[in-house]
């Protein structure tokens, strides 16, 4: 018998019109979804008046043994269907334990591409510049691994496109107002859907709104020039941030991560000055 299909189907991220002739005829030609909410999939096959189809849940929580049983059922010769909540599979969504093993067992992947975030994001902004960019999907929640990212995102000369739940956004348009005030933005809320918005502005002008934000989200970075940071941010504008991070007793290592972030010069520099401050004010 001869191996089945993969089909890495993109699906709509609110406007149902968007789901293109393709994706219909793949989900009513396939012998399975895989979908990250079967409800969800259920709704949009109920939509497409597709009945009969087997729906089988592949989450992020997804086992060895569950990604096993789908390659088994493509190497029999079923031909199945990835699909997500909304968008593109894989792209800060779950599929890719199960693309990967499908390429190792020889089975075919066809990617059905579609509706993207990412994308719709990104030209919808108005800050996508030379077309380049970085997408760095959802940034880590705390810790080290936050203050890393956002260094990394103020050392990215591209547009840059991250992903935001709606409780954080605040949070995270204050962590970027903190390392890069002046840095234009976009934040792309609730996009093709009735109450679609592109929200513009700098990063601090952002995070200065108070509004409570609603809706599935995409924060878009314009281009810029991270050395320009090292020039504006001079020693007298380094040791204010400094003595105000020491006054509010913020771990040095920590001010160190987000400081060199804002200023753009090295960490182990901003660190050994901070140190050299806070023995200086004892």
């Amino acid at each position: 018998m001869a191996a089945g299909v993969l089909f890495v189907v993109a699906t709509p991220i609110g406007n149902l019109g968007d789901l293109t002739a393709r994706a219909v005829e793949t989900l009513r030609s396939c012998d399975r979804v895989l979908a990250e909410d079967t409800r969800r999939a259920r709704q949009l096959l109920s939509h497409l008046a597709i009945q009969g189809r087997a729906v089988e849940r592949l989450d992020a929580h997804a086992t060895e043994r569950d990604v096993e049983r789908v390659v088994a059922r493509l190497a029999g010769g079923e031909r199945v269907a990835l699909v997500t909540d909304a968008g593109t599979p894989v792209v800060s969504d779950p599929g890719a334990a199960v693309v990967d093993a499908a390429i190792a067992a020889g089975v075919p992947v066809v990617p059905i591409p579609g509706p993207s975030a990412v994308l719709a994001a990104l030209v919808g902004s108005g800050l996508a510049g030379d077309g380049r960019f970085r997408f760095v999907g959802f940034l880590p929640r705390e810790g080290s691994a936050r203050r890393d990212a956002i260094a990394q995102v103020c050392e990215t000369p591209e547009a840059i496109v991250l992903f935001e739940a709606p409780s954080r956004l605040r949070a995270t348009l204050g962590d970027l107002a903190d390392a890069t005030p002046d840095r234009r933005a976009c934040v792309a809320r609730e996009l093709t859907k009735l109450h679609e918005e592109m929200a513009r502005g700098t990063c601090a002008e952002l995070a200065a709104d108070e509004r409570e934000w609603l809706g599935e989200i995409a924060v878009v970075l314009a281009p810029h020039d991270p050395a320009a940071r090292t020039e504006a941010v001079d020693d007298a504008a380094l040791d204010a941030r400094i003595d105000e991070a020491l006054a509010r007793s913020e771990h040095p290592r920590t001010a160190a991560d987000r400081l060199a972030a804002w200023s753009g010069r090295r960490k182990r520099d901003v660190y050994e000055r901070i140190v050299a401050r806070q023995h200086r004010g004892r």
